[in-house]
């Protein structure tokens, strides 16, 4: 089986409002797969579907071949880290502590760690740049920071899989590109399946191997980005007038909002 998730008909609602409607796609292992689409039209929410924290009212996720029923919290938690949105920081504490934290599924009834895990939480810092930051407090970090950091932990975890929800929403440019390229590495270098939301379609088409374009929760397009980033598909999703042309710097599409005045010039 070389399919990492199988989503298979999922619907989610809060009461009467109806977040996803019949949602099925599946990824291969090892692919970087990004969720785009507008505010709204059920990212998050798929997200923490496949996650396992919201549990859909119909339709079914498959993790790496089985139904997500057939697993434990603790085997999922073995094979699956999610660094969501917006990570409360609610204890004081400090950047190893919080890093080791992702050993929690490896470890006994105790939860005393051992010599490999602080040799796995030592190599997570090194790997994503933090190793600096070890003695540091949580709250002291920038948001860069404390994104690689949790980072870090979901890599602590050793999964196959890691899910991430806009991570790079709070970024300036610099650590945007920083964590995407952190993300090209997990896969390249460690065969990790990732799977993030994001707003920003252009980093996605540079990176990514597949697209899933949302709107109103539904399935609006899927495939590589030369195929869901065209002009006629994205103005359909959001509703205005864009560029898409080549990038320079490569074979992927760029995207470029046309503003109201400059069609009137």
């Amino acid at each position: 089986m070389n399919s990492a998730i199988r989503v298979k008909n999922i619907r989610y609602s809060y009461g009467d409002d109806i977040v996803l409607k019949k949602i099925s796609f599946s990824i291969t292992k090892g692919d970087f797969f990004i969720i785009i689409g507008p505010n709204g039209s059920g990212k998050t929410t798929l997200m923490r579907i496949i996650a396992g924290i919201l549990k859909p009212d119909e339709g079914k996720v498959d993790i790496l071949g089985s139904p997500f029923r057939d697993y434990s919290r603790r085997s999922i938690a073995k094979i699956i880290a999610f660094v969501p949105q917006m990570e409360p920081v609610d204890f004081p504490f400090v950047v190893s502590e919080a890093v080791l934290m992702g050993r929690s599924p490896h470890q006994g009834m105790l939860g005393l760690e051992q010599k490999h895990d602080l040799e796995i939480t030592k190599q997570a810092m090194e790997f994503t740049g933090v190793e600096h930051l070890s003695r540091r407090r949580l709250d002291q970090l920038s948001g860069g920071e404390r994104q690689r950091v949790f980072i870090a932990r979901a890599i602590c975890q050793d999964p196959q899989i890691i899910l991430l929800d806009e991570p790079t929403a709070s970024l300036d440019l610099r650590h945007q590109v920083r964590l995407m390229d952190l993300m090209e590495r997990l896969k390249q270098e460690r065969g990790i399946t990732v799977i993030m939301v994001s707003h920003d379609v252009n980093l996605a088409a540079m990176y990514c191997d597949q697209l899933l374009l949302l709107k109103e929760g539904q399935a609006l397009s899927l495939g590589p980005p030369n195929e869901v980033l065209t002009f006629q598909v994205l103005e359909k999703a959001y509703g205005c007038t864009l560029l898409v042309d080549k990038s320079p710097l490569g074979d992927f599409p760029r995207v470029t909002l046309v503003p109201e005045k400059s069609m009137k010039m």
